[in-house]
């Protein structure tokens, strides 16, 4: 696994506003604070969230207000939003080069990806779009974005290939990987509140957050009362 110091800069690929937060706030915050580039590529318009009577019409452009302002809380470099239908997500050739394009314009070392493998025991987790996001991630990684012959088109628009070397898988139920975020957690909860739409009848978030955070924790043997995220964490060099 890269040491953080040899990391510039990450891509976050995931299906819909709040994802990233949900899954892997903490560590990013952790990354921006060592001076890592942290970079998002969201793939929907997010317009099936919300719990209230806001229009769909505006549910989308309301996501992305909220998914840049939790980005500003965890200092992102910068937010992308491709704005394919929300829960109509499926990865197709067209879907695998706009991220390839993302990959190839941003030159991580490291993504953070959704899982394309079903968790069933987070089942909240393998949301349909989330399988589909991680499935056109790892397509792109893998061989396409490195690949030279694969859409000519980027090359012809000076995007050149690029080799990713690691990815970390969010919300995999083999996780090898924890990341202690406990002096991260204020930002990742703020991160969070930021959803206005998606969070705020969730009256015990910080409450379940911390559950299911210390849980984790436990799991990768950190002290009590410490709080962790988890990742599979996949060599792709």
């Amino acid at each position: 696994m890269l040491e953080d110091a040899a990391v510039e800069r990450v891509l976050v690929v995931t299906a819909h506003p709040d994802d990233v937060d949900f899954g892997a706030a903490g560590t990013i915050a952790g990354w921006t604070e060592r001076g890592i580039e942290v970079h998002y590529c969201i793939l929907t318009n997010g317009d099936q969230g919300g719990f209230d009577d806001t229009p769909r019409d505006q549910m989308g452009p309301l996501r992305q207000r909220e998914q840049r302002a939790a980005a500003d809380v965890l200092g992102v470099t910068s937010v992308e939003f491709l704005g394919h239908p929300d829960g109509h997500l499926v990865p197709t050739v067209k879907l695998r080069g706009e991220v390839v394009r993302a990959i190839r314009r941003v030159k991580p070392q490291r993504m953070v990806i959704s899982s394309p493998e079903r968790n069933w025991q987070m089942i909240g987790a393998s949301h349909p779009d989330h399988m589909a996001a991680g499935e056109i991630a790892i397509q792109a990684v893998y061989p396409d974005a490195r690949n030279q012959f694969a859409f000519p088109e980027l090359l012809e628009q000076g995007l050149e290939p690029w080799a990713v070397d690691e990815v970390w898988v969010m919300w995999h139920a083999d996780a090898n990987h924890f990341v202690d975020v406990t002096e991260q957690f204020p930002r990742k909860l703020t991160a969070l509140l930021s959803h206005v739409s998606q969070t705020s009848h969730q009256q015990d978030l910080e409450a379940r957050l911390r559950s299911r955070l210390q849980a984790t924790a436990e799991r990768a043997g950190l002290p009590e009362g410490r709080l962790a995220e988890a990742f599979m964490v996949v060599s792709t060099a």
